[in-house]
């Protein structure tokens, strides 16, 4: 075990070096794709991800895709919602508090209807996705450029490449954010972005000094988080427009994007030169991540 020079601790393991990375600084939670989540101060991880993460989604009846607020026009005001999951219940059950501030559970006849009001198309509450599940993913600088009223070109993404079948997860189970990388998306000088745009899982608290976007180093080596749950990073986080709109009571900000398409594009297969922040992971050993755990990274 060793020292680096800012303290952090360095253990050799089989040949390799396991650096400290920071600590659990917030868990969330998302019950429904594209709706607000929920902060826990402890949360259960198995090769599913999260327990309850991202268990619900909306199905546009029309087109058979699943919503998603990547396409703006279409699915933006699912960010005016918010899920919880029913004490208990690990997201079998959950609630769905709409922007009028009225509550639905997850099958009360009522909601549906009320979210297809809402967005303005016939949908329905599932959780279970269709066979080959899809999203629309709009090109994010191109509704940057015309606005969030345009229905700009977009890509069809086949959810869960990196994930279990089953599941909701774009990519992959886990999405880990450092405060480092929202240091280097601040727009203002001690401003930095806030984590809520970028729906982290993780947000991992960085140890001072450390460099904004350090995330991209991590693809294809191992996080290890408290005493057990172990994770395989496997690709930088694509940005979408989705940290650009509104949150809730949080308004529209379009730097949101345009300062990781600045400071941080990286060239991904598959997906192009994209404006990055945060990584997907998979889970290797799953367990319980409390706030405080420790994080290290181990190289591949």
């Amino acid at each position: 075990m060793g020292r680096l020079n800012d303290g952090i601790e360095e253990i050799y393991v089989s040949g390799k070096s396991e650096t400290g990375v920071g600590m659990v600084e917030i868990l969330r939670r998302f019950p429904v794709k594209s709706m607000l989540g929920e902060t826990h101060e402890a949360l259960d991880v198995s090769a599913r991800g999260i327990a309850g993460d991202r268990a619900w989604a909306i199905l546009d009846e029309a087109t058979g895709k699943i919503a998603s607020a990547k396409r703006a026009k279409l699915w933006r005001g699912l960010l005016t919602c918010a899920a919880r999951t029913l004490p208990g219940e690990d997201g079998a059950a959950i609630e769905v508090a709409l922007p009028d501030g009225t509550r639905h559970h997850a099958g009360d006849p009522a909601l549906d209807g009320r979210m297809s009001a809402l967005t303005g198309r016939a949908v329905r509450l599932i959780s279970v996705p269709p066979h080959d599940a899809e999203v629309d993913r709009a090109h994010p600088e191109a509704q940057l450029a015309e606005g969030l009223d345009a229905d700009v070109a977009s890509d069809i993404l086949k959810l869960g490449a990196a994930a279990p079948p089953g599941t909701f997860f774009d990519y992959a189970p886990l999405h880990l954010l450092t405060t480092a990388t929202l240091d280097g998306l601040a727009t203002a000088p001690g401003e930095p972005a806030e984590d809520v745009r970028y729906r982290a899982n993780v947000v991992i608290r960085s140890p001072a000094g450390m460099a904004g976007f350090i995330e991209n180093d991590w693809v294809d080596g191992t996080i290890r988080i408290g005493p057990s749950v172990t994770l395989r990073i496997v690709l930088q986080t694509p940005r979408c427009a989705i940290p650009t709109l509104a949150h809730g009571a949080l308004p529209p900000q379009p730097a949101a994007l345009r300062t990781a398409a600045d400071r941080n594009r990286v060239e991904i297969p598959g997906f192009g030169n994209q404006p990055c922040a945060g990584v997907y992971a998979a889970v290797l050993q799953g367990g319980s991540i409390r706030h405080g755990d420790a994080v290290t990274f181990t190289p591949a």
